[in-house]
């Protein structure tokens, strides 16, 4: 544990968005004698990043709809030192000293501290493929790299694009540039998109993709950008194949921004992400670490995990702040729930897949059903399909899957509920689910889904 914080001591926050400003909050709320200063590298503070794809589609018409509450806000309301255009360079645990350097204004200072936390968050991947710095190239993470898309696309004429990557952020983008009347390719290494479903799920996604416009291009890899007229990038070659486009987004996944950390001698884990314990301390005492740039153990696995989720952010946060300033709060770990809207369905899940499951050694088997989303015959129903993977030999569930229509996805909630209380599969068949025929049938999707791994597993 760090040690305990001096009265009118300091605590550090390296990184402003989601588990920064989190853990600068919940320090304040604990500890108004405690100076606490907060270094952004950026010029936005506490915004809804997972927002900008519906930002670029105009579905949300202003970028500071995005900006929950701005840095003079947590200056104002909350004493709380928030320093834009700071970007911390080193970092020496002992002498309990952090550097920054001033991108605005140039020079560098040091800071002393009571205690850190480090909020760095994580970076898109930008292979080094040749053209990939060409102008309409674009990756997309922070604030400021939404609004440079959005820019392009108001500023120029923007007719085809090219999205290298099939994850959530990749499909959620196609639906963002369809919406704005684009042509849409999207190109993925590998043979399905949404690599972390199940192949058979991730099925009813390309068929959505597909009708709604989007050109698939699966298997395949990209080799380089080339420029069109006008010097941006104008073509895409993939497989030996050259498509023309007006503009491309990478987004080939994200990895954790771990420099500082590293430099400091603070132990990264084996993930590659910054190893914390529960109560997200590093191995410097007076260092904690939160969000995107840390693992988190997972629930089913019981090993650290790098699974990089808002949701994930905002709790550390909150537990990293309040144990920097002498508290003793424990973070519960996480089971990797995330959903997804992409164009009229949503998409979600929870915990393992099967081939995750089998990649840990796990006697795993899964049950696949298709059910209604509300009651028959009531107005709006539509389909949903949930999945379960479970344990073989104990009936533990290990995961689930689940893709639908409108107010499908937040039936995954019940499915992390129960990998949280280590339910087996029987268990998860008698939870006692509200019916009404505006919003379920009499027996709810995951509860058909759980009746039929128990009879799959009593055969």
């Amino acid at each position: 544990m760090p040690p305990a914080m001096r009265e009118g001591g300091r605590l550090v926050v390296v990184g402003g968005v989601a588990a920064g400003m989190s853990a600068a909050s919940r320090a304040r709320r604990l500890r108004p004698d405690v100076e606490i200063v907060v270094l952004e590298k950026g010029h936005d503070v506490s915004y809804a990043s997972c927002s900008i794809p519906y930002f670029i589609a105009e579905v949300i018409p202003d970028r500071d709809t995005l900006v929950r509450y701005d840095a003079e806000f947590f200056r104002r309301e909350r004493k709380i030192d928030v320093r834009l255009g700071a970007e911390a360079v080193a970092l020496d645990p002992r002498a309990k000293t952090v550097t920054y350097e001033d991108l605005d204004r140039g020079g560098q200072e040091s800071l002393e501290f009571d205690a850190l936390v480090i909020g760095s968050g994580a970076r898109p991947v930008k292979p080094p493929l040749p053209g990939v710095d060409l102008p309409g190239v674009f990756v997309l993470k922070r604030l400021s790299e939404g609004e440079a898309i959005k820019s392009f696309l108001d500023e120029r004429k923007v007719e085809r694009a090219t999205i290298v990557g099939a994850g959530y952020v990749g499909l959620e983008m196609a639906e963002a540039l369809r919406a704005r009347g684009l042509e849409v390719t999207v190109v993925e290494l590998l043979p399905r998109v949404l690599p972390n479903f199940d192949a058979d799920m991730s099925e009813i996604v390309e068929r959505e993709l597909l009708d709604e416009g989007v050109i698939l291009r699966k298997e395949r890899r990209v080799e380089s950008f080339e420029p069109g007229e006008g010097g941006s990038v104008g073509y895409t070659v993939a497989a030996d194949q050259r498509v023309a486009t007006d503009m491309v987004l990478v987004s080939v996944g994200v990895r954790p921004v771990t420099e500082l950390a590293a430099g400091a001698g603070i132990a990264l884990g084996p993930t590659g992400a910054i190893g914390v314990d529960a109560r997200q301390v590093t191995s410097e005492p007076a260092v904690l670490a939160a969000g995107d740039c840390c693992e988190a153990m997972h629930v089913v696995t019981r090993k650290p995990a790098w699974i990089p989720l808002g949701t994930t952010a905002n709790k550390q946060g909150k537990i990293a702040g309040e144990n920097a300033v002498g508290g003793s709060a424990q973070f519960g770990g996480i089971a990797g729930t995330s959903v997804a809207k992409i164009f009229g369905l949503e998409a979600a899940q929870t915990g393992l897949t099967v081939e995750a499951a089998e990649g840990e050694g796990r006697a795993a088997d899964s049950v696949r059903i298709k059910a209604r989303t509300k009651s028959h015959g009531y107005p709006g129903v539509g389909d949903v399909v949930v999945k379960l993977v479970f344990e073989t030999d104990t009936g533990n569930l290990l995961g689930g899957q689940v893709i639908g229509r409108e107010g499908a996805g937040k039936r995954v909630d019940t499915l992390a509920t129960a990998l949280f209380a280590r339910m087996t599969v029987a268990d998860l068949a008698q939870i006692d689910m509200a019916y009404a025929p505006p919003v379920s049938p009499v027996w709810d999707p995951v509860l058909i889904a759980a009746n039929q791994a128990v009879k799959k597993l009593n055969r």
